[in-house]
């Protein structure tokens, strides 16, 4: 019984921990060899399409706007998910000790006072904000890279075109991160349940974010199937 008084401090940072060691190793092998990581395709992807709008093609320019389209528009839904879960959490926290008397006083939730409670939903708005704030500037990113893209031509010099690549690739990544730390706050709006299923939702999390973001290993071997078959 001693040992449940403890599990707020050891399972919510221990899932913390691992959901920031697995983005820092998606972060190294997006550095190491980005091939293996879908963000790291669809950048190289994005950079070998963006070298061919120096011919200033019109088609090219209209493809531009569509990608941008479904990013900004997913982006933008992040972000209004994001304050109005913040809303939501703070008409709770003034229920805090209503809810506090519905799930009783057993070790199992851990601690039940009114400072952890209000730790338990400002972490989880503390992520929230950053999600909000992340996404609005990636929404200011992508609508200046609509405008900078359409005015790409050979005409231009190369710094105007880095430029133009620059906002282009910090609008990506900055809804990404948006997206992450809107993934990263369900975990923590957990904790009123208690801190295990923080932890169990924090593996889970990074489970499903493994399926996503690394390449398949199977695709390899079908490719290697594929070449063979074709030789016989």
């Amino acid at each position: 019984m001693g040992l449940l008084l403890y599990l707020d401090t050891v399972l919510v940072p221990l899932s913390f921990f691992i959901t920031v060691g697995y983005h820092a190793y998606l972060l190294h092998c997006f550095k190491i060899k980005p091939s293996t990581t879908t963000f790291g395709i669809n950048t190289l992807k994005r950079r070998a399409w963006f070298l061919q709008l120096k011919d200033g093609d019109d088609k090219k320019s209209m493809l531009a706007i569509q990608s941008l389209r479904n990013t900004l528009m997913e982006t933008i839904l992040t972000a209004s998910i994001a304050i109005l879960v913040i809303l939501c959490l703070a008409a709770l926290l003034n229920n805090a000790f209503n809810v506090t008397n519905l799930l009783g006083i057993h070790p199992i939730f851990g601690s039940q006072s009114s400072k952890i409670y209000s730790l338990k939903y400002g972490s989880s708005s503390l992520f929230l904000s950053a999600s909000f704030l992340f996404g609005s500037m990636a929404i200011g990113s992508l609508i200046d890279a609509n405008f900078m893209v359409n005015n790409v031509s050979s005409e231009f010099s190369n710094s105007s075109l880095n430029v133009t690549n620059t906002v282009f690739e910090k609008g990506f990544v900055l809804a990404l991160v948006s997206n992450r730390m809107l993934c990263i706050s369900f975990p923590f709006m957990l904790w009123m349940l208690g801190p295990l299923p923080v932890l169990l939702s924090s593996m889970a999390l990074v489970w499903c974010l493994y399926q996503l973001d690394f390449v398949a290993k199977f695709t390899n071997h079908g490719n290697i199937n594929n070449k063979h078959s074709l030789k016989l």
